[in-house]
């Protein structure tokens, strides 16, 4: 894993003397990384070009080589803090298992996320997905975890009587889990938000 702590390259320098010593121009990855995220919401991953990428994140192109080794494996990078520091905060109500409540809190946060530029991760499986095996382990891992909370929520739920004694768990948990990444979808092409809020709540009135 990446370090996430300010990074430097090395360059080199003359000092007063004619020594050539090494300069060192500091730069912070966390910065860099969610720089880079609006860049490939943007233009997917094929079509953001190394020139816009480097602009956008103030580095060189020999110091991006350098550094990520390459324009696939800075993706990877991008879509782990991606999920860090975008997603696991909207999928912590889920995995709080706080019954209706929390699915709807989620589903409130993730419709204002999507909202115009989608979900980064589910564009990437979208587009790579086929073809990355990294990509599609990554999109697996993530879906697993949302179903597996979206269970124990429903659980929760049924156990407060907020939702039917006869719901089937698990293929109301699939159900969600596909709405997911269907709303990542729709949320480019919505113009705005209530579309996405009505079939939320289409989808958990039946339940109650």
């Amino acid at each position: 894993m990446l370090d996430r702590k300010i990074r430097s390259s090395t360059l080199l320098r003359t000092d007063v003397l004619g020594i050539i010593m090494p300069r060192k121009a500091l730069y912070d990855i966390e910065e860099v990384l969610s720089q880079a995220i609006s860049v490939f919401l943007e233009h997917g991953y094929h079509g953001a070009i190394m020139d816009e990428i480097i602009a956008r994140t103030d580095f060189n192109r020999r110091g991006f080589y350098l550094e990520f080794g390459s324009k696939q494996n800075f993706l990877y990078l991008v879509l782990e803090h991606y999920q860090t520091h975008v997603l696991n905060g909207i999928v912590a109500h889920l995995e709080s298992h706080g019954g209706l409540d929390a699915i709807e809190t989620f589903f409130n946060d993730y419709v204002a996320l999507v909202q115009g530029e989608g979900c980064l991760l589910i564009n990437c499986i979208t587009e790579l997905g086929f073809d990355d095996e990294k990509i599609r382990d990554i999109g697996r891992h993530y879906i697993d975890r949302l179903q597996i909370a979206f269970i124990g929520c429903l659980e929760k739920a049924q156990s407060l009587g907020q939702i039917r004694t006869n719901v089937n768990i698990e293929a109301t948990a699939l159900q969600l889990t596909s709405y997911v990444q269907g709303f990542a979808v729709n949320g480019i092409l919505a113009g705005n938000t209530d579309e996405l809020h009505l079939a939320t709540q289409a989808l958990l009135g039946p339940l109650k």
